[in-house]
């Protein structure tokens, strides 16, 4: 991908990359849902991910536009690391450049045993993104039988269906 990088977040752009999540996940929310008045991914669930223990933000820069971000939690002990968030820029989706994020985490991480990450259920795009393309694998299904455990509990402002149903995934690397 030409001029793409991946660099930390520098704080100076953490309101536009909270402001560009959003966008992304109320996008992706309200095309399968129509409109929805709450934020999908309220600033509170982004900085809990941004500020957790072990976390890294990283910006995705495009011909020096940013083009998407992501933010992973790292624990060098175990190399069990979480892919909390991961989102492309409404208007340049399509174009690799989810792709290309991954790729790139995946290089600044090599010491990473098992890569896990979670998605909701109606996020078609997500799931085969990270089955097909990112060589995850589903490894669980939460609903109200089986929750989310309570440290992970996330509704966001999504209706009561969608806010319940995720697939937790992992990818153990080579």
């Amino acid at each position: 991908m030409k001029h793409f990088h991946l660099i930390r977040l520098p704080e100076n752009d953490h309101a536009e990359f909270k402001r560009e999540m959003q966008k992304a996940f109320q996008t992706g929310y309200e095309a399968q849902f129509g409109p929805c008045e709450k934020p999908v991914l309220p600033e509170e669930d982004i900085d809990q991910s941004l500020y957790a223990g072990g976390a890294i933000a990283y910006v995705a820069r495009q011909d020096g536009a940013m083009a998407g971000g992501a933010v992973v939690r790292i624990d060098p002990e175990s190399r069990y690391n979480h892919l909390e968030l991961l989102f492309v820029r409404v208007g340049v989706q399509n174009r690799g450049t989810g792709q290309a994020i991954w790729n790139a985490i995946e290089e600044l991480h090599p010491e990473t045993e098992v890569w896990e990450t979670c998605t909701p259920y109606f996020e078609k795009r997500n799931i085969h993104f990270y089955v097909n393309r990112c060589g995850f694998q589903i490894v669980e299904f939460f609903h109200p039988g089986h929750k989310l455990p309570e440290a992970e509990e996330y509704h966001g402002g999504m209706t009561d269906e969608a806010g319940r149903y995720f697939f937790r995934f992992i990818k153990k690397m080579k």
